[in-house]
């Protein structure tokens, strides 16, 4: 059995996929053409969902059949003999073991489809908002507007590795021994202003309403699939063999999870969550000149920002969620950017994802900090979760979420962009926090 197969007998579940056979049944062209924004090239998939849902209804009708022939005979025997008629009794009691008979054969086939299209309909990513931009990658993404003022750097201004090694903020040849590429060590005032940011990021979430959460930093392969990681990402997490957790590559997938299985009260929505968390991600694959220093790591720190809301609201939150991350970066003084990313820089969960970056002075590039996304329903199908509305019917809720920040790229455009000859200014916002104005 392959690992696709092996995860989603745990998960599986026909309320699941009957929601989203009926989406694609309601109009595969739109969806296919959808599919096509994000250039998902197994667009096939949607007919093969539709014809197994078909062979799945099928068997249904059979095994209903089968079972209704028997409980209906079952109730004429009784008054065949009480009748006298026996002979037409036992000819019935023929009948229905032979229905019988069938009943197992045909169950063993409805639940071998019902597998197939379990596990046939995940590999469909979720359909990109109408928004969304068509192209391939990073080059085709839309700058929605920008801020902040470029630094002016002399020409002997140092990148972020080299000033690490300058104050000993960050041991990466130390980390490497400990561990590996990677994972960096930090110390002293870089260990400190690590913490000092992570205080500011969670006082900053918290203060516009979000509810800070310390939640596992593993999670087991049911979490893993509700919020979308797993089929796709398998092989860009950790895994713990012998326990069969992950390490979390965000904190969105344990927080999220919070309400796996979940009927919310309508009232309570929007629920607004922050965490902190280490995040661990193989990258594997990531080489070269842009994964130097703090760049790209397999181990980083990152304060994240979830949402939980009504259908109808969601894009309402979003824009709030983006407003929120750049009125952070603004605090923190850096230049930054805002991007909507195309269908083909787009993760396989998302509907509709905005970027930030921050730009590094001495690098002379951009570097991502956050994403925030809007999943619609297509994590709240996978997680359960749901509300009841005015009528009484129960409704799926839209998730979101967002690196409220993630710190690496931070941390390095920090250095960068404020370094003097007399050390490194920070920005007045983290004075109270890092309890210094400037590192030296």
């Amino acid at each position: 059995m392959g690992l696709l197969s092996a995860k989603i007998s745990l998960h599986k579940s026909i309320d699941i996929v009957m929601l989203q056979v009926n989406v694609l049944r309601s109009n595969p062209v739109f969806v296919k053409e959808r599919l096509a924004i994000k250039n998902f090239g197994q667009l096939e998939l949607v007919d093969e969902v539709i014809a197994l849902d078909d062979e799945r209804k099928k068997l249904q009708a059979e095994y209903d059949g089968l079972q209704s022939n028997i409980n209906s005979s079952s109730k004429a025997i009784g008054k065949l003999m009480a009748a006298g008629k026996k002979q037409e009794a036992e000819s019935l009691k023929h009948e229905i073991t032979e229905w019988k008979k069938s009943l197992e054969p045909v169950k063993q086939q409805a639940e071998k489809i019902e597998t197939k299209l379990a596990d046939t309909i995940v590999l469909l990513p979720n359909l990109p908002a109408a928004i969304v931009p068509k192209g391939f990658g990073a080059d085709d993404n839309e700058v929605v507007r920008e801020g902040g003022k470029k630094p002016n750097l002399s020409d002997d201004a140092l990148p972020h590795w080299e000033l690490t090694k300058k104050y000993k903020l960050i041991d990466f040849e130390l980390g490497t021994k400990i561990t590996g590429s990677g994972f960096p060590l930090y110390t002293g005032k870089g260990a400190k202003l690590q913490r000092a940011l992570i205080q500011y990021f969670l006082d900053y979430n918290t203060s516009a309403g979000y509810t800070e959460i310390i939640p596992p930093f593993m999670v087991n392969e049911n979490s893993a699939f509700a919020t979308g990681q797993l089929p796709d990402k398998e092989g860009q997490m950790y895994f713990v063999n012998e326990d069969k957790f992950y390490l979390i590559p965000t904190s969105e997938v344990p927080v999220t999870n919070i309400y796996r299985d979940t009927i919310v009260k309508q009232d309570a929505l929007p629920i607004k969550m922050t965490a902190y968390s280490p995040c661990f991600r193989r990258e594997a694959g990531s080489y070269g000149k842009d994964v130097r220093g703090l760049n790209r790591l397999h181990q980083f720190e990152k304060v994240e920002i979830v949402q939980i809301v009504e259908a109808e609201k969601s894009y309402d939150a979003l824009d709030e969620m983006v407003s929120h991350v750049e009125s952070l970066l603004q605090s923190l003084q850096l230049p930054y950017r805002i991007l909507r990313l195309c269908g083909g820089d787009m993760s396989f969960t998302s509907a509709i994802t905005y970027d930030f970056e921050v730009f590094s002075a001495a690098q002379k590039r951009w570097l991502e900090v956050s994403s925030v996304s809007n999943f619609e329903s297509y994590q709240a199908n996978r997680l359960k979760c749901r509300y009841k509305d005015d009528s009484g019917k129960s409704q799926l809720v839209h998730t979101l979420n967002g690196s409220s920040l993630a710190l690496p790229r931070i941390v390095a455009c920090l250095f960068e962009n404020n370094q003097t000859d007399e050390g490194i200014r920070l920005p007045d916002v983290l004075h109270k926090y890092f309890g210094a104005a400037k590192i030296n």
